[in-house]
């Protein structure tokens, strides 16, 4: 995890400053002097050598201090960690159903194998693979938010309702003060763009599990509870899948990651008040402690999931566990 967090830290900082822009010309106003670009090249210390700046942002970082953001003059860490819990309650919200979606899709599939529900399944699953998540979000706008009009297309939360929260999870934090008011609001505003996320990943969970389960269902254990009289549906959940689910768990991990990855232009699509708008943001307006501030964080939660998905899977699995 050090080592990917050094490697992520050393190709942000140098790649976005070969970009062109320059970011101390966008906020200046007309007709300013060399005075005035010198003496904010100086507060946000563009007038080091690259080197330095690397080394006195890496030292701030050590110190927990990501720099000061250049277009809205706060702090980088109270920005990005202002905006996190929105982009996370999205993210496990669309895991959540990619799970549920993915999982069904891959039980009824086993369960009615060499069918015609099976085909279907599969036409399904390939479907969903090959249309972007961002097409998907298109499409759900235009049909429930334009044409039949049940979800919100825009925002995080109804501006009208009162939000008594001291967090910024608010999804969890409604639930835990009973104000369902304020959660279905939430949830009418997440649905469209965790679901434009989820269907994609319920693909894949589907075709790896339902591969796994199809593999599983051939092992001796499985006939052997089909000899002692056990129904199909009591061989497929109690006997198949806890084995053929271990797979599937490590993909479900790894494609969170991506999926958080993936919030960026979902989050632009909806107006959500995440982390991904507010990372085109600092982009489309060069605000360079913001982009790194932003990626450091990315990257500290990949390796933090991947990290967790490892332990997990040695967890389940009694033969890592015992070499």
């Amino acid at each position: 995890m050090s080592i990917t967090l050094i490697g992520v830290a050393v190709i942000v900082f140098f790649i976005i400053r070969i970009v062109p822009g320059n970011p101390i010309a966008m906020m200046l106003p007309p007709g300013a002097g060399e005075e005035d670009i010198a003496r904010l090249k100086a507060l946000y210390g563009f007038d080091k050598t690259l080197p330095e700046q690397f080394l006195i942002w890496v030292r701030g970082i050590l110190g927990g201090d990501f720099g000061t953001s250049i277009t809205s003059r706060q702090p980088v860490m109270s920005l990005v960690l202002g905006r996190l819990p929105a982009t996370l309650e999205l993210s496990i919200m669309a895991l959540v159903m990619a799970v549920m979606i993915g999982g069904a899709l891959a039980l009824i599939g086993t369960r009615q194998r060499g069918g015609k529900a099976e085909a279907l399944i599969d036409v399904t699953n390939g479907v969903s693979l090959s249309v972007p998540d961002f097409l998907w979000g298109l499409l759900f706008i235009l049909l429930f938010g334009v044409l039949w009009p049940v979800f919100h297309i825009s925002g995080r939360v109804s501006p009208a309702l009162d939000l008594p929260f001291v967090t910024n999870f608010y999804l969890f934090e409604s639930l835990l003060r009973l104000r369902f008011d304020i959660w279905l609001d939430l949830v009418s505003h997440m649905f469209m763009p965790a679901l434009a996320l989820a269907i994609p990943l319920a693909a894949i969970i589907a075709q790896l599990l339902k591969q796994s389960l199809k593999e599983t269902m051939h092992l001796d254990y499985v006939t052997l509870a089909r000899t002692k009289g056990y129904s199909e549906n009591h061989v497929i959940l109690r006997e198949a899948l806890p084995n053929a689910i271990l797979p599937t768990l490590t993909l479900v991990g790894v494609q969170f990651t991506f999926l958080i990855g993936g919030t960026v232009i979902i989050e632009r699509l909806f107006s959500y008040e995440g982390l991904g708008n507010m990372a085109i943001d600092a982009v489309i307006n060069r605000d360079l402690p913001l982009i790194q501030g932003i990626v450091i964080l990315f990257a500290v939660i990949f390796t933090t999931v991947n990290l967790l998905v490892d332990l997990t899977y040695a967890l389940l699995n009694p033969r890592l566990r015992h070499g």
